[in-house]
């Protein structure tokens, strides 16, 4: 299911929104306000968002601009009683993707995510992973370039350029330069774990590295690679 976040700072209305939004499929985690938003927002793991603009702690429009300067590739839904097409317009110019009136039935609610929902997936499907070898970085689709070290960009390089296949320990290692015979493998599966989680944290996506058991490792994107 996907994860979504909730941003209203009225009770009621945000326990009704909750139940709503888990009726329609959703793993729906609530904040009341911006400080509650930024502890529990995570990037791996909420895919959408429904924002209330006034709060008791600071305006939500404030946090879109923040999501959007960062790199998240957040559907964004403004759910708010601030209406008029100025309001709207706003909204949008600043990085939301839809801008509902609170009064909107809850069925246009459930319609509108579910069309953002397919958008965002759609995206992710057909933009590639991109490695740039001169700058040494990793472009993520819909995310922001994470920096690699020179190890990880050799590692990435090897696996990218077979995607789809599983890639042997031995050609790792050999790509990096090492005696495979003399090599402590566990070293190579550190260094898969260090990426993994650099790449999750910096773009809010998994590595789409897969270990195959006691063969090597599979990226399992579509993959772009250039000088």
């Amino acid at each position: 299911m996907t994860g979504l976040i909730l941003l209203e700072d009225d009770p009621i209305l945000r326990q009704e929104l909750c139940e709503f939004l888990d009726d329609c499929g959703y793993t729906t985690t609530a904040a009341a306000d911006l400080e509650a938003f930024q502890r529990l927002f995570k990037p791996q793991q909420h895919k959408l968002a429904v924002l209330d603009l006034g709060l008791p702690d600071g305006d939500g429009l404030h946090l879109i601009q923040r999501l959007r300067q960062s790199g998240h590739r957040l559907g964004i839904l403004v759910f708010t009683a601030r209406g008029g097409a100025a309001a709207r317009i706003h909204g949008l110019d600043i990085g939301a993707d839809h801008y509902l009136n609170k009064g909107c039935d809850l069925d246009e609610l459930a319609a509108t995510l579910s069309s953002l929902q397919r958008r965002i997936a759609f995206d992710a499907e057909e933009r590639p992973w991109t490695l740039q070898l001169g700058p040494r970085r990793l472009t993520p689709p819909n995310a922001p370039p994470v920096p690699l070290s020179q190890q990880d960009l050799c590692v990435l390089h090897c696996l990218m350029a077979r995607a789809g296949e599983c890639v042997s320990r031995q050609q790792i290692i050999t790509a990096l330069g090492e005696d495979f015979l003399t090599y402590d493998q566990r070293r190579l599966d550190t260094q898969i774990r260090r990426l993994r989680r650099n790449v999750e944290q910096a773009s809010g996506l998994p590595l789409p590295v897969k270990t195959q058991r006691n063969q090597g490792y599979c990226f399992y994107a579509q993959a772009c690679l250039l000088a």
